[in-house]
């Protein structure tokens, strides 16, 4: 590659920031849901969304032009296959991630990387004084967008977990930090004799309940509000961490483990679903990530190494490694 190709490639990848924005933003604005039915003008668009139409085409126009809309010949814009993975209702939504990375206050930390880098602290916490749990709790607007991407995100994942794990040998799974339940409710409704826990924060899990009924498993599983760097519920037989300890340090992580060793049955199960880091010049998804765990909740990626030393100091075995989709791996330990 000469040097002024590789510039023009460069600078296309340091401007995507633009393109990732201008998502968000329709997402907010739930173009997608708008013209799902069929096409719509800017000026409808706009009229729908309380927003300037000129503005909006100038936007629309944008996200047609990177594959997102279809602008036609009659000015119309109507939904790419893409653009179908921003709607709101689609069965494996971009759309709650989309709304959630564009938040302002969130963006804010990624705008002091360079701090983080300078001296290894959280960025989130040098932007607004405080890390980003505490934030979220007092902010709860800001804190149901963020439940929702995750949700989302669970349930996008809910396949390749269950095409990994073989969960016929356990007879009541709970999830660890299991937010609003959709990994635990699409686990439970693949096997019927299963009974379920989800145990997260209290105003978490407040809003389970409609998840469990519309996967039609409330009767099998009990929702419990909790802290999990206190104690867990006892009994089951297989604990799930999902995108849990990345967002720790290691210290921090020993802890939650060591609670999750006293709360597993002996015979039980530890099922962390987590990204893998690559060897070197390999796995961009999962290192630019390990990237956001510095900026914004002070964790970390980590390699398979990384994660037999960490689960050994919190009382567990690793046994098997499978990678089960893009940036998620199944880490199984037993206790020891």
């Amino acid at each position: 590659m000469d040097q002024r190709t590789a510039a023009f490639e460069l600078i296309g990848m340091v401007n995507g920031y633009r393109v990732s924005q201008a998502i968000s933003v329709a997402a907010m604005l739930g173009i997608a849901d708008h013209i799902k039915e069929g096409k719509r003008s800017a000026d409808e668009l706009a009229s729908l969304t309380d927003t300037d139409p000129r503005a909006l085409y100038r936007l629309l126009r944008a996200l047609a032009a990177a594959g997102i809309f279809h602008e036609g010949a009659d000015g119309l814009f109507s939904l790419t296959p893409l653009g179908g993975a921003l709607r709101f209702d689609a069965e494996h939504s971009a759309a709650p991630w989309a709304a959630f990375v564009g938040r302002p206050y969130y963006r804010q930390a990624w705008s002091d990387l360079l701090y983080s880098i300078q001296t290894g602290k959280n960025a989130f916490r040098h932007a607004h004084g405080k890390g980003v749990w505490e934030y979220r709790a007092e902010h709860p607007e800001e804190s149901a967008i963020f439940d929702r991407a995750m949700a989302a995100n669970s349930k996008n994942v809910a396949a390749a977990v269950l095409g990994a794990c073989d969960f016929s040998p356990c007879s009541v799974i709970m999830d660890v930090g299991g937010g609003r339940g959709s990994l635990l409710a699409e686990i439970l409704a693949a096997h019927p004799g299963k009974r379920g826990i989800l145990f997260d924060q209290q105003h978490v899990v407040a809003t389970a309940g409609p998840v469990m009924e519309a996967a039609g498993v409330a009767d099998r599983c009990d929702i419990v509000g909790g802290d999990f760097f206190a104690a867990l519920p006892e009994g089951a037989d297989a604990l799930l961490l999902k995108w849990i300890l990345h967002d720790w340090d290691d210290e921090t992580n020993v802890a939650i483990l060591k609670n999750c060793r006293r709360a597993i049955r002996a015979e039980g199960r530890l099922l962390v679903f987590e990204a893998v880091l690559a060897p070197p010049n390999q796995g961009a998804d999962a290192k630019f990530a390990d990237l956001n765990m510095l900026v914004a909740p002070d964790g970390q990626e980590r390699t398979a190494d990384e994660f037999k030393a960490l689960l050994a100091r919190g009382g567990f075995d690793l046994t098997n490694i499978v990678e089960a989709g893009p940036r998620i791996s199944v880490i199984e330990a037993r206790p020891v």
